[in-house]
């Protein structure tokens, strides 16, 4: 059955429109302050407290790949923190940092099985193509910061988030975008100091396309967590900070 170019395209669409997000803001505590001064830990130390395969149930830990590392960049000094974020960085430069991706295993499968999905009716084809991509995909950063360095960094997304509500554009890999907004979110952790966040984007059709970051702050280390949906963004679900993933990564912090 031939279906709507709009809805054949439809994963292309969001594919294209947020190429970003192979690649959320209530605030709790005080992220002011990192408390005395401390000497930031090493690379070495952060890849001994990140997250490791099988320490998550229900998701798969493994190494960033280079299609989601590519970094979002912004003429906006000002919402440069959450670009940052977003791309799996640190707020602001670290002494020390490291990084995993943490991907939800595949939910059910569609019922159907065609042998190609020019095989499935319109609908079937939404069904699943959202079901394949209906998965959480969090990228988690580790931050290691001298002093205060630690409470600054959050700082920074902190005041990013009010000050960038109304958008900004940016770049990735040569691809122009624009986040029309930007909304506190509640967090999914407490730690010493937090700030999270929801960015907003829209697919070539024009639906929104929300993505989802944390940052939470333990002593002089910063975890930041950005994580994405294609599926949900696709059928328009709700989703968030997976929290079974921040759950494992803090345990390991405390």
């Amino acid at each position: 059955m031939k279906r709507s170019s709009g809805v054949r395209l439809c994963a292309a669409a969001v594919a294209g429109a947020l190429s970003f997000a192979l690649v959320t803001g209530c605030s709790q505590g005080d992220a002011r302050h990192s408390g005395p001064a401390s000497k930031a830990l090493g690379a070495a130390e952060l890849k001994q407290r990140i997250i490791a395969r099988g320490e998550v149930p229900g998701f798969q830990v493994q190494p960033v790949p280079a299609t989601r590392a590519r970094p979002i960049t912004t003429d906006s000094a000002r919402c440069r923190p959450l670009a940052r974020v977003m791309s799996g960085l640190p707020p602001l430069d670290a002494a020390a940092k490291t990084d995993r991706l943490a991907m939800e295993n595949q939910k059910k499968a569609p019922s159907t099985k065609p042998t190609s999905l020019d095989d499935l009716d319109e609908g079937k084809f939404k069904e699943a193509m959202q079901k394949s991509l209906d998965r959480d995909v969090t990228t988690v950063t580790l931050a290691s910061y001298d002093g205060e360095g630690a409470g600054k960094a959050l700082e920074s997304v902190r005041t990013a988030v009010p000050a960038c509500a109304s958008g900004f554009s940016a770049v990735q890999a040569g691809t122009k975008m624009k986040f029309t907004k930007v909304v506190e979110e509640k967090a999914t952790s407490t730690g010493d100091g937090v700030v999270a966040f929801a960015a907003t984007t829209d697919t070539d059709e024009g639906d929104p396309a929300p993505v989802h970051a944390e940052v939470v702050r333990v002593g002089n280390t910063l975890a930041g967590y950005f994580t994405t949906n294609l599926g949900s963004m696709m059928g328009k679900k709700a989703y968030v900070v997976s929290p079974a993933v921040v759950k494992a990564q803090q345990a390991k912090l405390k």
